[in-house]
């Protein structure tokens, strides 16, 4: 999809642009995710946090759609508006390569969950698992080129097809529901480490993190909205709709199972949970629904991140060579850096002892990124008054929404942990070469001010100190 498309989306598809891109392999995770992590009553608490957090950032990507229509390039646009050339490309470029590494997410879960049937695929990091996922990348890359362009179309389509075994899922576990197992399990459950609630909780953070990426879905299309202010609404109206099916398919198991039966789940989880309720077809269904989900959420992030790297190009964020296009009007050259990328994650997945969680938490990482940004600019947007011309009073309303947000995305970079964070400069300091090479072709300074080379720096130490940590074994995938 281009911006000399004529193509209009109307309330409905931005909506499920939303819906489609958080609705992907996160959610299909959440009961061994949180059964390893916590019992229903840290889970509540998560989501608590992870809701109110990810609904300011929301508001503050409604806010921004309104404020700065102009800004229509997606989540990175406000990034360099606000803070300059250098954050708006490492916006660009933590936002791309964090979908890239999100893509390696769903051929994980799509060969782990034909590891249930077919032990070759094992937990989708076997050698048989990675070849297969390779032709898979491939077969889209092509097909794509070709000019699958109606990404809004075929992700509504795949949307409903893939709520509806979540829904059967909830529906079962709902008159399935055992309130004395569920009491069991609520302050922990037995068979369990003992953990502070506090760890418990953070060791959720990043997972809802993930199953919250493409909350910006709307964003990234937000030039071809039939009208701007659908744009806000498809957010608030997908953020809700998701975020109810999310806490009810990580705490509705802890009514069926023992806490210690969900954790030793293979993933995905949520085919395991319904298998042990109706017996072996749970699994066949739930599993036919993750792979039209997974390879549905696949097709969309596809076209995502050659979006990214294109807009990015044409405003000289990127290398002019990614903002081309082949005669069928799909950006070629950003596609085929991305699905190199894909590929070569895909291939490092071999060495991982749980690819797919690495998947999922560096992914998170990386879009954090990203969202900080954008919180930053609508508190500085807030703060200068500027766009409050007319309605001086939402003034202070939005300054304590950009806060807030801002405020939960820097908490979730720290429950991250260290190890996250070096892994992130591990990507975003070689990254900076595409900056560089953006720069000559413009013949302009690199880093314009002593902030852009502290960035910098602080990029550069971080990837040498990961590159340390995993030689020594400090860090672990």
């Amino acid at each position: 999809m281009t911006s000399d498309s004529p193509q209009k989306l109307s309330l409905f598809a931005l909506t499920a642009m939303v819906v489609g891109s958080m609705i992907g392999a996160g959610i299909f995770s959440l009961p061994r995710t949180f059964g390893n992590a916590t019992g229903p009553f840290g889970a509540i608490i998560a989501w608590c946090i992870a809701g109110t957090g990810m609904y300011m950032l929301a508001r503050v990507f409604q806010s921004l759609a309104e404020r700065k229509p102009e800004l229509d390039a997606g989540v990175f646009a406000y990034a360099k508006a606000g803070f300059g050339d250098y954050p708006g490309f490492l916006s660009a470029f933590g936002y791309w390569i964090g979908s890239c590494i999100g893509n390696v997410s769903y051929w994980v879960l799509i060969k782990s969950t034909l590891g249930l049937f077919f032990p070759v695929f094992g937990d989708g990091n076997t050698i048989v698992a990675i070849i297969v996922a390779s032709v898979g990348i491939w077969i889209f890359h092509f097909t794509i080129l070709r000019g699958v362009q109606q990404a809004a179309f075929i992700n509504t389509v795949v949307t409903v097809a893939k709520i509806v075994p979540i829904i059967t899922f909830i529906l079962i576990l709902i008159v399935m529901f055992k309130a004395d197992m569920f009491s069991v399990n609520f302050w922990g459950g037995v068979g369990m480490p003992e953990s502070r609630i506090f760890d418990q909780v953070r060791a959720t953070m990043l997972v809802t993190v993930f199953v919250f990426l493409g909350i910006e879905g709307a964003s990234n299309y937000s030039r071809y909205a039939t009208k701007r202010s659908d744009v806000g609404t498809a957010t608030i109206l997908g953020f809700i709709g998701v975020t109810a099916l999310m806490v009810l398919v990580s705490l509705l198991p802890y009514s069926v199972m023992a806490r210690a039966d969900i954790a030793a789940l293979g993933q995905p989880s949520m085919a395991g949970v319904l298998e042990a309720v109706v017996g072996h077809w749970g699994a066949i269904f739930i599993s036919v629904g993750v792979i039209i989900s997974v390879l549905g959420a696949y097709l969309a992030w596809s076209l995502v991140c050659a979006e990214v790297l294109f807009i990015a190009a044409r405003n000289e964020d990127m290398p002019k060579v990614f903002a081309t296009e082949n005669p069928n009007r799909v950006p070629a050259a950003a596609l085929w850096l991305t699905n190199s990328v894909v590929q070569l994650f895909v291939i490092s997945t071999y060495w991982s002892r749980d690819a797919f969680a690495l998947m999922l938490s560096l992914t998170s990482a990386m879009s954090l990124i990203p969202y900080l940004f954008v919180a930053a600019y609508g508190v500085t947007l807030a703060r200068r008054g500027e766009t409050y011309e007319i309605k001086p009073q939402e003034r202070q309303r939005d300054l304590i929404i950009a806060g807030v947000a801002a405020v939960y995305t820097l908490f979730m970079i720290a429950a991250g942990g260290l190890k996250f964070v070096l892994l992130s400069a591990l990507l975003y300091a070689p990254g900076t070469l595409l900056y560089f090479w953006a720069r000559r072709e413009q013949r302009k300074a690199v880093f314009n001010t002593s902030v852009d080379w502290l960035i910098f720096a602080a990029a550069a130490i971080g990837c040498i100190a990961a590159l340390i940590g995993l030689a020594s074994g400090y860090i672990t995938i």
